[in-house]
């Protein structure tokens, strides 16, 4: 009794199927392209000026400075609310010393962020 091989008939259609499928790759690319002006660098976003931030010191005795200045943590929310309020970008940053302990700075942060919320934060020194 004869038998067909279907092994040579399986390649070819293989071979049509991954041909069609080129073909049809190719043709959609083509027709999805589409002409754009992009911007220029001349008309990009303008220039915006951030004030100075407000930097509040702690000391290693943990004490607060503002310029050079010892306030205590109620003058400091005073100074901040000032600050924030006449500056609508700028920020405050806490310089802490490095010595003192983790807990301290961040119950000091924390208290500046009830203040000033996302635009409190740490200072880090890389010396």
């Amino acid at each position: 009794m004869p038998e067909i091989n279907l092994v040579p008939m399986m390649d070819v259609l293989m071979t049509i199927l991954t041909f069609f499928i080129i073909i049809s790759m190719t043709l959609t690319v083509q027709q999805r392209s589409v002409n754009i002006d992009l911007p220029s660098t001349k008309a990009g976003a303008k220039d915006i000026k951030t004030p100075d931030p407000l930097i509040v010191g702690l000391t290693r005795q943990g004490t607060l400075e503002v310029s050079s200045t010892t306030v205590s943590e109620a003058q400091l929310n005073q100074q901040m609310q000032a600050y924030l309020q006449t500056n609508p970008n700028g920020t405050v940053v806490l310089q802490a010393d490095k010595k003192l302990p983790y807990e301290q700075v961040v119950q000091v942060l924390g208290k500046m962020r009830d203040v000033g919320g996302e635009r409190v934060s740490l200072a880090i020194d890389s010396n």
